[in-house]
């Protein structure tokens, strides 16, 4: 069976969006090989539910949790031996960014919103590979030309307007097919899309 009209146009619009959009540019961002997402995959199926909506107050409350989270983004802290490329670099970063959004909320919370927090994604706060990288920089400067307009769907921006968090840490072994189920979940949400039918 073909691919429906309406998901050709989405992911039409979406390439459009980020030829004619501003620039947004940020650092190139390497990662090492051999990152364990095992722990963090454990915390999103613990704290985010199906609507991909997560439960800050319980986590917040979990000292444990809250190490453990930690303790999974210090795998990425140290400087790089070897870098990781394709599909294990794609997996990497976007689960390291959407452990860092995670950890930068859990930090300010309660709050009413990411946008309420000083530069939330554009201070080199957030430490790989031996140094201090934004949250920008892991987008715009090694995601967006590693895997183009795919970034959208597997990032988290932890408001409600963005497609939604997955209740699972991206891998190398099944990234392509996590992202096409994160794109899938998002475009089949009837309040995150409206398909207007022709006149």
């Amino acid at each position: 069976m073909g691919t429906k009209p309406w998901i050709l146009l989405i992911i039409l619009e979406s390439v459009l969006i980020a030829i004619t959009a501003p620039a947004q540019t940020g650092e190139n961002v390497n990662v090492r090989v051999g990152i364990d997402h095992s722990k963090f995959d454990l915390l999103l199926k613990k704290y985010v539910n199906e609507q991909g909506l997560v439960n800050y107050g319980a986590w917040k409350q979990s000292t444990a949790d809250l190490s453990d989270l930690d303790n999974y983004l210090k795998q990425f802290a140290a400087k790089i031996d070897n870098s990781a490329q394709g599909n294990e670099k794609a997996a990497s970063l976007v689960s390291a960014y959407n452990a860092f959004v995670l950890r930068w909320i859990l930090s300010n919370y309660p709050t009413e919103s990411i946008w309420q927090l000083k530069d939330s994604f554009s201070a080199k706060r957030n430490e790989i590979g031996g140094g201090k990288v934004s949250l920008d920089d892991i987008e715009h400067g090694a995601l967006r030309p590693l895997i183009g307009y795919r970034a959208h769907a597997v990032l988290v921006c932890a408001a409600r307007s963005c497609p939604p968090l997955q209740r699972f840490a991206y891998t190398a072994d099944k990234f392509d097919e996590q992202d096409d189920q994160a794109y899938r979940t998002w475009l089949a949400r009837d309040d995150l899309n409206k398909f207007l039918a022709n006149e």
